[in-house]
């Protein structure tokens, strides 16, 4: 079964509640943490990430936490995958890695397949952090 990570459904939950804030205050981890029962030093780490790859921003001091580094309309499903754990592979086999499958001759799947994740990526990439967020305007 296709599966999303705990550290990516994680990522999009408190990237999601940031957002619901994005233009009024920033959101801590403490709060993010507790909202959703995620341990508090995993999200630490996921949040720390997003910062990394310039989804949201970092704010110091006593009332610091974190806001969208942009609009939610701006930021999609797939650029939040990827921030968390690279790019998403439905597949184990690809053209590159042809010495990794054993199968990669004789497999008559594989352009199917390559076509579903194509697809699937086209989706992710069109799905905007606002879509998830509509359930808290």
């Amino acid at each position: 079964m296709l599966k999303l990570t705990k550290k990516i459904d994680y990522g999009l939950l408190a990237i999601a509640y940031i957002a619901g804030n994005y233009g009024e205050r920033v959101v801590n981890t403490k709060e993010i943490a507790e909202m959703y029962s995620i341990p508090v030093e995993l999200l630490a780490k996921i949040l720390q990430r997003m910062v990394k790859e310039g989804l949201i921003t970092s704010v110091s001091g006593p009332k610091g936490g974190y806001s969208l580094s942009k609009s939610p309309s701006d930021i999609t499903v797939a650029q939040i995958i990827s921030a968390l754990e690279g790019d998403l592979n439905i597949l184990s086999c690809s053209e590159e890695a042809n010495d990794k499958c054993y199968q990669f001759e004789k497999c008559n799947i594989r352009t199917p397949m390559q076509k579903l994740e194509y697809r699937i990526m086209d989706l992710l990439n069109k799905t905007k952090l606002e879509e998830l967020i509509e359930s808290y305007v």
